[in-house]
């Protein structure tokens, strides 16, 4: 609290500059772009219970297919109009939201790509992680922050250092290193997440995680800024904006989707396969189910079927197969993401080799 007053209080003495002219805004381009963007992250946020192009059982279906495929087209459209929106408010004189044309630069296409990657891995990481060591695991709030706590240390160190140390490496090599730390984290945590593992699995991918998001954030943004002009700059900054929240929220989508999805495929078989839970017990499971199979906690799930008067050794059964499918579960859904870090660091070849100038 006493910092924030120190800032207020000099703040104070900035002085506020008129602006040279008055810019209106492009009300309907915002329109167009929030409901673009919108509706293709509420469709791949409901791709786990709806399907991601066959509709599930019991879910919407809309022209024989998953409502989550004509959402993202929907989607497209809209941006499309968006597109076609800026270059006519550009043809009349007016102030556009972004100018199309400034995407054509190829340096500025490859920035804004890697950091769409990186925040889409970001926020699949940080979604999947809360999982396993809080629902999974356990843990406390406070606990399960502890031990995401080397990401930040290690995120820090390498943003802050990389710079000063390697001052004149290749961005394109620091960036596809970046991307190479966490592809190796995603894979270390998928091999130690099995059965019967603790916390303690997360460490080291951890760290490697924040190596990879700190080698990024040392490059990314002066390779963004530096590919237009200055007085560009306010819009490249409102796109990388745009495409870093875009990322963390489908990145967020995506990971939850998956793991629901690989959750309820493994968890259904599973206790239709399984000889000690009866068939009652199995017609109920697959008919509440269907559309999806939350990740809870053991504790949870054991209290639910208490409540619906399940045996004991049919209790059992179900909670050793929640345990084997919420694991299934993460491991795919960090197999996705480790798949999507290669295809983040294939897409590099346009990061410039050298440095910006100063």
């Amino acid at each position: 609290m006493l910092l924030v007053g120190v800032i207020l209080v000099l703040s104070r003495r900035i002085a506020d500059e008129k602006p040279e002219r008055r810019v209106r805004l492009d009300l309907a381009g915002t329109g167009f772009s929030a409901l673009g963007l919108g509706l293709i992250v509420f469709a791949i946020l409901r791709s786990g219970t709806w399907g991601l192009v066959r509709a599930k059982a019991g879910g919407p279906e809309w022209i024989g297919l998953s409502p989550v495929v004509w959402l993202i087209l929907a989607g497209a459209l809209v941006l499309w109009c968006f597109y076609l929106w800026e270059n006519r408010v550009i043809a009349g004189g007016g102030e556009p939201l972004v100018d199309p044309a400034i995407l054509r630069v190829k340096t500025l296409r490859a920035g804004l790509n890697s950091f769409f990657f990186q925040y889409l891995l970001q926020g699949g990481l940080f979604f999947a992680m809360p999982l396993f060591l809080s629902v999974a695991l356990g843990l406390s709030a406070i606990d399960t922050g502890v031990r995401l706590l080397p990401l930040s240390f290690t995120l820090i160190l390498a943003a802050a250092g990389v710079p000063k140390l390697f001052p004149t490496a290749s961005p394109r090599r620091i960036v596809r290193c970046g991307f190479l730390a966490m592809f190796a984290a995603l894979v270390i945590l998928i091999a130690g997440l099995q059965d019967g593992a603790g916390a303690g699995v997360t460490t080291w991918p951890m760290l490697l995680a924040g190596l990879g998001m700190g080698a990024l954030a040392s490059q990314l943004g002066a390779i963004t800024v530096s590919s237009v002009p200055d007085e560009q700059s306010g819009e490249v900054g409102g796109l990388q904006n745009t495409v870093t929240n875009l990322g963390i929220s489908i990145g967020t989508a995506l990971t939850g989707a998956i793991v629901i999805a690989a959750l309820s495929t493994s968890f259904l078989t599973g206790v239709e396969a399984h000889a000690d839970i009866p068939a009652p017990t199995k017609a109920r499971a697959s008919t509440n189910l269907g559309t999806g199979v939350p990740f809870i906690s053991n504790v949870e799930l054991e209290a639910t079927l208490k409540e619906a008067h399940v045996g004991p050794r049919a209790t059992d059964a179900i909670l050793e197969q929640n345990e084997a499918s919420r694991l299934v579960g993460l491991r795919t859904a960090l197999a996705v993401l480790a798949f999507l870090s290669l295809l983040a660091l294939f897409l590099t070849g346009r990061i410039p080799e050298r440095p910006p100038a100063p």
